[in-house]
C-alpha cells in the first residue's frame, strides 16, 4: 500500500481498527457476481482469480497475488452488483476494510486522499495495459509478456486452463505457444 502514497503514523493508526481478518478456503468466493462489494482486501497469503460469466463461460480477467490489494472496485465506488466474481485459488488470508471507510478516510487525510488517486490511476493503467494486449497482441505475445513480466511466478501457481482462458485461448493453444517457446 506504500506505494501508492507515504502515510503517516496517524493516518495508519485511523483505518488500524477497522481491518479484519479474512480467511478464505480455495474456491470460496471473496465477492460473486451480482452482489454488491463493499470491501478492500490486502492479500497478505494466498491467490485469487477475477473473472466474468457470460452464457455460463468465464472470463478471467486478472489474479490478485500476496501484496496487492483485492476488491470488485466498480461495484464498491457504484454500489451497484458486482459484474466479477473473485475467487481464492488457494487458501486465503486477507486484511480487509469497508470501502465506506476508505471513502471516509479520503475526506479525513490528504495522504489517503492521495492514496485513493494513485490507487485509481494504478487500476486505469492495469485495465488499458490488458486491454491493449488483448487487442493489439497475438497469443503468444501475450504469453511471452506474462512469462517475461512482473507476474511471471503465476505460471507455477495457477492451472493451465486459467492462464490460457486469461490469454483468451484454448488450453490446447497454450499448449502448442509454449512448445514453440520453449523450443526456440
Amino acid at each position: 500500500m506504500s506505494h501508492f502514497s507515504h502515510l503517516g503514523d496517524n493516518e495508519w493508526d485511523a483505518l488500524v481498527p477497522h481491518l479484519s481478518i479474512v480467511t478464505l478456503k480455495k474456491h470460496q468466493y471473496l465477492i460473486q457476481q451480482g452482489s454488491v462489494a463493499n470491501q478492500i482486501g490486502f492479500v497478505v497469503d494466498g491467490l485469487f482469480r477475477q473473472f466474468y460469466t457470460k452464457d455460463g463461460n468465464e472470463r478471467t480477467t486478472y489474479f490478485f497475488l500476496e501484496g496487492q490489494l483485492v476488491s470488485a472496485y466498480m461495484s464498491c465506488i457504484t454500489n451497484r452488483p458486482s459484474p466479477v466474481t473473485i475467487e481464492a485459488l488457494s487458501d486465503v488470508t486477507c486484511l480487509c476494510f469497508s470501502y465506506s471507510v476508505l471513502k471516509s478516510l479520503f475526506d479525513q487525510y490528504p495522504g489517503w486522499q492521495l492514496f485513493g488517486r494513485r490507487l485509481a490511476e494504478y487500476i486505469m493503467v492495469a485495465l488499458e495495459e490488458r486491454m491493449a494486449g488483448l487487442l493489439l497482441l497475438s497469443p503468444e505475445e501475450r504469453y511471452l509478456d506474462l512469462v517475461e513480466g512482473d507476474q511471471k511466478n503465476l505460471l507455477q501457481r495457477v492451472p493451465q486452463h486459467y492462464i490460457a482462458n486469461y490469454l483468451g485461448i484454448t488450453p490446447v493453444s497454450l499448449s502448442r505457444i509454449r512448445h514453440r517457446v520453449s523450443r526456440r
